[in-house]
């Protein structure tokens, strides 16, 4: 097994499809049924869910603090700690314009300078959602009303907590948000492989989901 050289790049691919099903479309999600043709000839289904697409937010103040929700989700019966997300609701929505109504209607704050973390698919096996996780710093209140929450959002914590915190949590074990594991430990490495800077633009393009710009 020789040494791979090259930068390791996943590789867009798709196998030929022989039938489609659709047992279940909700209101943003729903399941999907493909017989697919496998490399060998053979032809099995998968199902999977499909899914819009989502945005995340890590908020970074000038204290090293991110900003951090606390939300029921019923599927894993737990209360989790969060950053701020939210579904791509709209067909080709630029994912920087989603981002910034997330932050804005969840933790009612602004930023002036944003940057693109990662790009994740978080259950590729079982699901078709791509989640875009950004960096969001400069940040400041924003000016009138809150925005008005209902069903479990109304029942959300919001608090801000060091990033050295949040690393100790995710590495304990105690913090099992997708969103905030991936994108706090994104952050610190980013941090080691030469800064901020290093990252990709707010308005980088996401093949994923294709935007217009």
């Amino acid at each position: 097994m020789g040494e791979h050289i090259e930068p390791l790049q996943d590789t867009a691919e798709e196998w030929r499809v022989t039938a489609t099903r659709r047992p279940f479309q909700g209101a943003k999600t729903g399941v999907r049924t493909d017989d697919v043709v496998m490399p060998d000839g053979s032809v099995v289904t998968r199902d999977y869910q499909t899914h819009p697409g989502s945005v995340a937010v890590l908020a970074l103040d000038d204290e090293d603090r991110v900003i951090v929700l606390k939300q029921y989700r019923h599927p894993v019966r737990h209360k989790l700690w969060e950053i701020p997300a939210g579904l791509l609701d709209v067909p080709g929505e630029n994912p920087l314009h989603a981002a910034q109504r997330e932050l804005y209607e969840e933790a009612h704050v602004k930023a002036e300078d944003w940057r693109v973390l990662a790009d994740v698919y978080p259950t590729p096996g079982g699901c078709d959602e791509a989640v875009r996780i950004f960096l969001a710093r400069d940040l400041s209140a924003v000016e009138g009303e809150r925005f008005e929450v209902a069903e479990e959002e109304a029942d959300m914590e919001i608090a801000r907590v060091s990033v050295a915190e949040l690393v100790r949590g995710v590495l304990a074990g105690r913090l099992h948000n997708n969103c905030l594991v991936l994108g706090v430990l994104a952050l610190q490495a980013a941090r080691g492989e030469g800064g901020y800077e290093g990252l990709r633009p707010a308005e980088a393009p996401w093949p994923a989901r294709p935007f217009a710009s």
